[in-house]
């Protein structure tokens, strides 16, 4: 069973490499349906590939110099702090609970980024100052978000960096930047409580080191921004529809 989800993975993350996301609101729902607990092994696990499958992407797109790695910087050290926090407050938050606010998050960024996909991409940045306070204060919004439902955060990373002026590519690249340290540090906050499962992790981090390449490659080289989005929110409606579908089977 461990080498089918490993390959459903590798699919995966191939497709959310292209959009600037770790995968772990893909990652998450499989480990869930193949059987594994949502609380103990599916989030946790969802995280470290997460910001692994961010960290591959984000190395090709900072050698394509597609990064703003300075306009990260606020977003980076809030979503750092939160996501632990988060984290820990997943032991207080019942897994009916958390199952139906990880479908809300998606439907929301899902159902933005299809009503936007036709927009003409942004020609302008916000100005400096506005910019950092509010990627800041979304930053650790976020971040907590992250750590309590086990994602990366870039399903809100990009909405957000497009609001403020990227342009499609650059929100999706500087994203996978930034979802590495909101990852990881969630990560951290599971790891603490010894929820892992080591077989499970050795060959899906695998599968998502190929897949991620694969897919930040052909985001560069062949990826339309329009398609792009609409990718993006296909994929979140149709894992939020069958999460809600299943909680009342």
């Amino acid at each position: 069973m461990v080498v089918i989800v490993s390959l459903i993975i590798l699919i995966l993350a191939v497709i959310f490499a292209m959009l600037g996301l770790g995968g772990a609101m893909l990652y998450i729902p499989v480990f869930k349906w193949f059987g594994y607990n949502f609380k103990t092994i599916a989030i946790p696990t969802g995280l470290l590939l997460n910001g692994v499958t961010a960290l591959s992407a984000a190395i090709f797109y900072l050698r394509a110099k597609m990064v703003d790695i300075r306009g990260s910087i606020p977003m980076i050290i809030t979503s750092f702090i939160g996501a632990p926090l988060g984290a820990y407050m997943t032991r207080l938050v019942p897994t009916h609970t958390l199952i139906i606010l990880f479908a809300i998050c998606m439907v929301f960024a899902g159902g933005r980024m299809l009503i936007t996909s036709k927009r003409p991409e942004p020609e302008q940045l916000m100005e400096a100052k506005k910019r950092m306070v509010l990627t800041g204060s979304a930053g650790f919004f976020i971040g907590f978000i992250a750590g309590l439902l086990g994602v990366g955060g870039g399903f809100l990373f990009v909405p957000i960096l497009m609001a403020i002026g990227y342009p499609t590519k650059l929100a999706a690249a500087t994203s996978s930047f930034i979802v590495i340290f909101s990852s990881f540090s969630g990560f951290a906050g599971h790891v603490a409580e010894g929820h892992f499962k080591v077989d499970l992790m050795v060959l899906t981090l695998i599968a998502v080191i190929v897949g991620s390449q694969i897919g930040a490659k052909v985001m560069k080289e062949k990826m339309k921004a329009r398609w792009i989005k609409q990718m993006f929110a296909i994929v979140l409606l149709g894992v939020a529809i069958k999460l809600i579908i299943g909680l009342f089977h």
